[in-house]
């Protein structure tokens, strides 16, 4: 007998939780961990070492974050998004995190095996509805690209958008409180919400999207 496959879930909404993973052990797979938030995902991924990862995408602690923090730290692992959202940004921002799959709430909870089975095999998990989406995307990334990374950034403060072009600057959290005339504290409180806004884990890539966005 084949051993069972092993899969975390993470998702803030404990029902939708409860009811996935009575759908997977059905199915022979065992679940190792089910948690709330992003932050929990990433710990249990590294205690349990899954075969398997299916993620919400609006958890608190971002699924999008965590997906990306997942595969840096566990390669071996893929990770699935299981999502009620269909925007194009998550689909795409999730894909480019890392995740293997996509995969929406409404789904028929009895093909949710197969798709995890069909991406540890290496196959992307993904609705036929949404596959003609990313040929497009592939087509005209360059312009979309730019378009997404602009929109993020517009939702910063015109504080936090003062703060990320000194971080641009190479500037130290202590040294961009200087010239403000604030506490670092307070630059700090600043720098997670553009991290959280921007989706991205780390100042560098913050830093990034901003000078991408800027270049048309």
């Amino acid at each position: 007998m084949s051993e069972s496959i092993r899969v975390l879930i993470a998702d803030d909404h404990v029902p939708t939780r409860d009811e996935v993973a009575r759908a997977l052990e059905a199915d022979g797979f065992t679940v190792v961990a089910r948690v709330g938030d992003g932050a929990r995902a990433l710990a249990s991924a590294r205690e349990h070492r899954p075969d398997v990862c299916l993620l919400d995408i609006h958890m608190p602690g971002s699924g999008i974050v965590a997906a990306m923090e997942i595969t840096r730290a566990l390669p071996q692992t893929p990770v699935v998004m299981l999502t009620a959202s269909r925007e194009d940004e998550d689909l795409f921002e999730a894909l480019r995190a890392g995740a293997s799959g996509y995969l929406v709430k409404d789904m028929d909870p009895g093909r949710l095996g197969a798709a995890l089975r069909g991406v540890i095999a290496g196959e992307a998990a993904l609705p036929r509805s949404l596959v003609m989406r990313v040929v497009d995307q592939f087509r005209e990334e360059p312009r979309r690209r730019v378009d997404l990374r602009r929109r993020a950034t517009s939702r910063l403060t015109s504080r936090e958008q003062e703060i990320l072009e000194l971080m641009g600057d190479d500037l130290t959290t202590e040294q961009i409180a200087q010239r403000l005339f604030v506490a670092p504290v307070t630059v700090r409180t600043h720098i997670s919400a553009i991290l959280k806004k921007l989706r991205v884990t780390d100042r560098e890539a913050a830093i990034r999207l901003a000078r991408e966005a800027s270049r048309r």
